[in-house]
């Protein structure tokens, strides 16, 4: 006896079967199966086993892309479209990421997901920072993008991971400004030198480099034979960092010119300095 087999039936186990083929593939675009007679639903669930299986999301992203092109404005279409974000992050292509997820935004912005879509524009940000060299564009647009996340979503999962990453960036900013300051102390251009430090001190306090920025200051001024100056940068690395390798090293520097870590005179450092003992710097 012949069983009739319906057309959706038939189009399920043709699906199921492509799925199983390519668990011997590895994502490539000539593994892309034709899906214009799929449903929304089929279709999504090959992306998945595609995004979880391939070592390259790019078929995954194809396929989340035709549920948009076959099913628009459909439920299907927003799930996928946050995948597609996620697919294009995966696959490290950050500006085709940081446009899905800006789509999704602005297509859905009162949805559960949009938190996620923001973190996702946040990520391709972030993720960048260590490939852009001395141009650090691409860090402040992280910690704007990871601002927006922390404001807008504070009670999200994403808000304390973005804090954490906003303290990273934040840090990697300073830690540039330092890599140009010791290559001016370096080669002896000790105002230029100065100048990035004392960006670090003022406007980076709270991260990781202001004891060592102190330090180079010490160094730097003595070299210029600006004494006050010098002091009054030991006094609030002794201040706040007395623990610190960087404090020994600025003392032993000081205490070789016959100097102390004392304030002295009137300078911008010595303007920080009453701010750290009114307890307004930190």
């Amino acid at each position: 006896m012949v069983r009739f087999v319906s057309p959706k039936t038939l189009m399920a186990v043709v699906l199921a079967g492509a799925v199983l083929t390519g668990c011997g593939n590895r994502g490539g675009a000539g593994d892309r199966i034709p899906v214009d007679n799929f449903t929304a639903e089929q279709i999504y669930k090959r992306g998945e086993y595609e995004l979880e299986n391939s070592r390259k999301p790019d078929s995954a992203i194809y396929y989340f892309s035709e549920i948009e092109r076959l099913y628009p404005y459909s439920e299907w279409a927003k799930r996928a479209l946050i995948m597609q974000a996620y697919g294009y992050h995966k696959a490290k292509k950050y500006e085709e990421a940081r446009g899905a997820a800006q789509r999704f935004i602005d297509t859905y912005p009162g949805d559960d997901d949009a938190a996620y879509a923001k973190y996702l524009l946040a990520l391709s940000y972030y993720d960048q920072i260590d490939e852009v060299g001395r141009d650090q564009g691409l860090t402040f647009q992280a910690l704007q993008a990871l601002r927006d996340v922390i404001e807008e979503y504070p009670d999200s999962e994403y808000a304390r991971s973005s804090i954490l990453k906003f303290d990273l960036s934040f840090d990697h900013l300073a830690g540039k400004e330092m890599e140009i300051g010791r290559y001016y102390l370096k080669r002896g251009h000790y105002a230029a030198a100065i100048n990035r430090f004392r960006v670090v001190v003022e406007e980076f306090q709270t991260t990781t480099h202001t004891p060592e920025a102190l330090m180079r200051l010490v160094e730097a001024y003595l070299a210029l034979g600006l004494t006050d100056e010098a002091q009054t940068a030991g006094a609030i690395l002794g201040h706040n960092f007395q623990s610190s390798p960087f404090y020994q090293d600025a003392y032993n520097q000081l205490r070789g010119r016959g100097l102390t870590a004392t304030p002295q005179g009137k300078s911008w450092l010595t303007d920080v300095y009453r701010q750290v003992i009114q307890g307004k710097w930190l």
